[in-house]
């Protein structure tokens, strides 16, 4: 078992220097936080369903500024994807909200990613710029 990261982070390939090997190493040992945040008007209620491969999350239903959240490992030879289906009044989406991908790392500031529901659409809030990112279009159907 103590070989596996040994052998794994010597296939590991630099991504333009972003990060050294103990950060992309450390990657697949860290716990990740996935936020999807009910930030819509008019006391809307918002409904979420997220899943992964392994994992259904349930159907949860969020009022004005609450939250549903998780906490979650990725897979040690990669793969982990999470999507979750958001709706509300006839308005809705399916998207991935975590996949293993050196730039959403960065957005997420490398643990917690926040995926905000709002009137106009969904946002990932980038945490280092402090700014909203990946304007997904409820009508549009895409990011």
């Amino acid at each position: 078992i103590t070989i596996i990261p040994l052998i794994a982070s010597s296939s590991l390939e630099p991504d333009q220097g972003h990060l050294d090997d103990n950060k992309r190493l450390s990657l697949w040992y860290k716990k990740w936080h996935v936020h999807t945040v009910n930030d819509l008007s008019n006391n809307k209620t918002l409904l979420v369903h997220c899943k992964s491969g392994d994992n259904d999350l349930g159907i949860h239903n969020l009022i004005v500024g609450t939250e549903f959240n998780w906490k979650f490992r990725p897979r040690i030879f990669g793969g982990t994807l999470f999507w979750c289906y958001m709706a509300y009044d006839n308005l809705h989406a399916a998207f991935e909200v975590f996949w293993e991908d050196p730039s959403l790392y960065a957005k997420c500031n490398y643990g917690d990613c926040y995926w905000i529901a709002r009137d106009d659409g969904i946002y990932l809030k980038n945490i280092p710029g402090e700014r909203d990112e990946y304007y997904y279009d409820w009508e549009l159907g895409r990011l």
